[in-house]
């Protein structure tokens, strides 16, 4: 039989506010362990919880950017659990009131445009963090950092709409960039900014009802989430089409032997205790507000790249590339601001420069070359200063010394000879050096044209102009 895959995904992503969702400790990653704790973060008897208004601001960002419908009031809810890395013995979620509702994202796969249902956006504070034996270096031990109890989420659960591993990767691809643009999450996975848990049924090809699904819990990485939702595609069809039937369960990742492994039964939400959150009142959204955070959203990536199409005249490909992260498109358009020809800049970019940030590690604010200093370097060769070969040479310089492109120009004197007769009188070296490459030509082995122009190329330093190169041999030989 023939199945179909059908997955859900819900998106833990890290709040990028500056202090926790209940306190004031400091999120800052890479602190020394248990540097940033307080007796609220560990739920010590008397303490109050104290709600982040930022922490409520970014989650309304990103229910604004994926269309849902905002709560006028939501409330916070325990969610009860026993786990060494939560100290206090429960969660402070959101539960029957989130903060928002039916939203959706639309990605893009082989031309075509599919829309992911958002089913809720809520609120919730992280847990902490356990570091085991095989990490620390110690034998049969754990240890617990509270650095991260209290860092704000959000947690995004979609609609059971995906039903490939491939539509599942290119969903969490957007809403990343969706975040990354809104700038509420860093989007950096190393540092668990996002993680993942999928739900995955299969179900006869042509079906309407669902499957029995299986929850894999603590994806890390988007290569996670690929490799775990491909094994448990084939676990399951494996086992519907030896006859057998799936148990509803919750599954772990073994990252090492790329293998789901049973963890627990799968929990509902009795499991949890679930109960309103006694020390925080619910929250009222006012529409006033709404309004102003919606007035300042910045232009969304699928936005800004039919905008790029319209208005610079570039091919889909490069506005795609370019708006895939918001510093590179403010990069771009900066640029474009001194006057340069927006294909120009769009090859620069797409190319030198993105190379050269990955290379090093660095992100278009930290670059040695500005915007403007590039923009200027995309003229020096539209106006026929230099060559596009010796471009990238003043490029390489630019990277080093952060330097003025014209200003290395004429300090190394690499400014393009257009002198035609001194372009001449080379061309007749050229030719009269070899003479048995002429008579080849003239017999028609017209691609040593090529040759030709590589020994003008030589000679000059690559400073000739490659149209009069070009032009002068062909009317030299012909």
């Amino acid at each position: 039989m023939d199945y179909e895959t059908v997955i859900g995904l819900e998106v833990h992503a890290q709040l990028a506010t500056r202090s926790k969702i209940f306190c004031g400790c400091s999120t800052q990653f890479g602190e020394e362990p248990n540097a940033q704790g307080c007796p609220v973060c560990l739920g010590m008897p008397g303490v109050l919880p104290v709600l982040n208004r930022m922490a409520v601001e970014f989650a309304i960002r990103m229910a604004l950017a994926t269309g849902c419908e905002i709560a006028s009031r939501c409330r916070f809810a325990r969610k009860n659990y026993f786990y060494p890395d939560l100290p206090k013995g429960y969660q402070i979620s959101q539960y029957e009131e989130p903060l928002a509702t039916g939203g959706h994202i639309v990605i893009e796969m082989d031309g075509k445009k599919k829309r992911i249902g958002i089913t809720r956006i809520h609120l919730e504070e992280d847990a902490g963090k356990l570091v085991h034996s095989e990490d620390s270096g110690l034998t049969d031990e754990s240890l617990f950092d509270v650095n991260r109890c209290g860092v704000p989420l959000i947690e995004i659960v979609s609609e059971p709409d995906m039903r490939s591993v491939e539509e599942a990767r290119l969903y969490c691809l957007k809403l990343r960039q969706i975040m990354r643009y809104l700038g509420i999450n860093s989007g950096d996975m190393e540092k668990g900014a996002m993680r993942f848990e999928a739900n995955v049924s299969l179900r006869p090809r042509g079906s309407t009802r669902y499957g029995t699904r299986v929850e894999v819990k603590n994806l890390n990485s988007f290569r996670a989430v690929l490799r775990s939702l491909e094994y448990e595609v084939q676990r399951q069809t494996k086992i519907l089409q030896g006859g057998g039937s799936i148990q509803q369960e919750t599954m772990g990742w073994d990252d090492v032997r790329e293998v789901t492994f049973p963890q627990r039964g799968k929990e509902y939400a009795h499991d949890y205790r679930y109960f309103p959150e006694p020390d925080l009142v619910p929250v009222d959204i006012d529409r006033k507000w709404i309004e102003k955070v919606k007035s300042e959203l910045p232009e969304l990536p699928t936005a800004r790249k039919r905008r790029f199409i319209s208005q610079y005249g570039i091919p889909a490909y490069d506005a795609e590339v370019l708006t895939t992260e918001r510093e590179i498109a403010d990069y771009y358009e900066e640029a474009l601001q001194v006057g340069a020809d927006p294909k120009a800049v769009s090859n620069w970019v797409m190319g030198d420069v993105l190379r050269e940030l990955k290379a090093r590690g660095v992100s278009p604010a930290e670059f040695n070359i500005s915007p403007k200093h590039l923009a200027e370097l995309v003229n020096l060769v539209s106006d026929g200063t230099i060559s596009g070969k010796i471009a990238k040479t003043v490029f390489e310089e630019m990277v080093k010394t952060g330097g003025h492109p014209r200003e290395i120009v004429e300090v190394k004197g690499l400014i393009q000879i257009t002198d035609t007769g001194a372009i001449e009188q080379v061309v007749e070296e050229v030719l009269s050096e070899n003479p048995e490459e002429v008579e080849r030509y003239r017999g028609g082995k017209t691609k040593l044209l090529g040759f030709f122009v590589g020994e003008v190329m030589k000679k000059t330093k690559g400073k000739a102009n490659p149209r009069l190169v070009n032009e002068i041999l062909r009317n030299k030989l012909g």
